[in-house]
């Protein structure tokens, strides 16, 4: 008996244009130094790979041959047996779009870690750091204790987590704004006591809830999964990952002088202000986007920045390009590794992205010569 695929839903440099058209002079060009194309060639075949793996591997092990028969047939509207539906069925509709979603969110982050840590100035800011997963805690576990949003559907909890992110990024930004604009010191000091003030709120919710998935939920936002991925899901969050990526490379230049502070931008004509306020905008929605879908996943935005500028030098052309490649292919193994150590259950994927991160960020510290954005 056949059945049809389908039927699973499925140095020195010239000028250089930054942001607001701004002529940037003296700083040095990244792209053009030689190795970027062969990073990007080796990563890239390594994040199909790990993501061919990924699919295969899990509690229960498909054959690699099978895998990729069953994507094929997933991708071209072939047939399978009707034997087979169940392995196509995990294949096709559990794990290959919560792999996509862990290529995805591992790049941005890793794409937003690095523009976030430029722009506030700060080698130990990542894309948490201005209260967004707090109020996306606080959205998630208001719409999981109250009912609201109910006209979503499944996608309730997510709206939610992302109208709350949104919510404490505005707050942030107004907080921290005075009449000189927003210093990243500001930025910082603001959305790190906001993020304390949000932690309040959603305890307080969550203490007087009438059972304990609110908890369970709070658990969810603060260590990070990808159980809950469907195709449904997908498009918005890649979109928003993608066009942030593009948006924040194509603002590499600007990040380069932002590193430099906000007096030797303004000498080389860059309105420091105005350009800071349009990343914190595009960062904030990239980061809301992912931790409406995943919750927040701590430390990838944080080290894989720095992991990258030791290898490929501080410019942020180039790392804007190798940074969400190997963070893509970091997040697909890691959730790989909460999927299989202890199956049939699941790790938070803040479990795993710590026990690796903290002993790679002191090893980064310890590290004789390594300053922030280069060596």
């Amino acid at each position: 008996m056949k059945i049809n695929a389908k039927v699973a839903d499925g140095a020195q440099a010239p000028p250089a244009r930054v942001r607001g058209d701004e002529a940037v002079r003296g700083l040095p060009t990244a792209s053009g130094r030689p190795g970027t194309a062969a990073a990007c060639a080796v990563l890239g075949a390594a994040l199909v790979i790990s993501v061919l793996a990924a699919i295969s591997l899990g509690s229960a092990v498909i054959p690699f041959g099978d895998t990729t028969r069953f994507l094929w047939a997933a991708l071209t509207g072939g047939v399978i047996s009707a034997d087979e539906v169940t392995q196509y069925q995990i294949i096709w509709q559990v794990r290959t779009p919560r792999v996509v979603l862990a290529a995805v969110v591992g790049a941005g982050l890793s794409a937003v870690g690095v523009a976030v840590q430029a722009m506030v100035r700060n080698a130990l800011a990542d894309p948490f750091i201005l209260g967004v997963s707090s109020g996306a805690s606080v959205g998630a576990v208001s719409v999981t204790v109250f009912g609201a949003l109910a006209g979503f559907g499944i996608y309730a909890v997510s709206v939610g987590a992302f109208l709350g992110s949104l919510v404490a990024s505005g707050l942030v930004y107004l907080a921290a704004r005075s009449a000189t604009g927003v210093t990243p010191l500001r930025l910082v000091l603001t959305g790190v006591a906001l993020a304390f003030g949000f932690e309040a709120l959603m305890s307080v919710i969550v203490y007087f809830a009438p059972d304990s998935e609110a908890t369970s939920t709070v658990l969810y936002w603060t260590m990070g999964s990808f159980g809950a991925a469907t195709w449904g899901a997908l498009p918005v969050v890649t979109a928003v990952v993608v066009l942030a990526v593009v948006a924040l490379r194509r603002a590499a230049r600007g990040l380069d002088v932002l590193s430099f502070g906000d007096e030797s931008a303004a000498s080389l004509g860059v309105d420091a202000d105005r350009l800071r306020g349009w990343l914190f905008v595009v960062t904030a929605l990239a980061t809301g986007a992912m931790v409406a879908t995943s919750g927040a996943i701590g430390f990838v935005g944080l080290v894989v920045p720095h992991l990258v500028r030791i290898v490929v030098g501080a410019g942020h052309a180039r790392v804007l390009v190798i940074a969400p490649l190997f963070g893509a292919v970091f997040m697909v193994w890691v959730d790989l590794v909460c999927r299989v150590v202890v199956a049939p259950r699941e790790l938070p994927l803040g479990v795993i992205t710590a026990l690796v991160g903290v002993p790679v960020f002191i090893t980064l510290m310890r590290r004789r010569g390594y300053l922030f954005g280069g060596r």
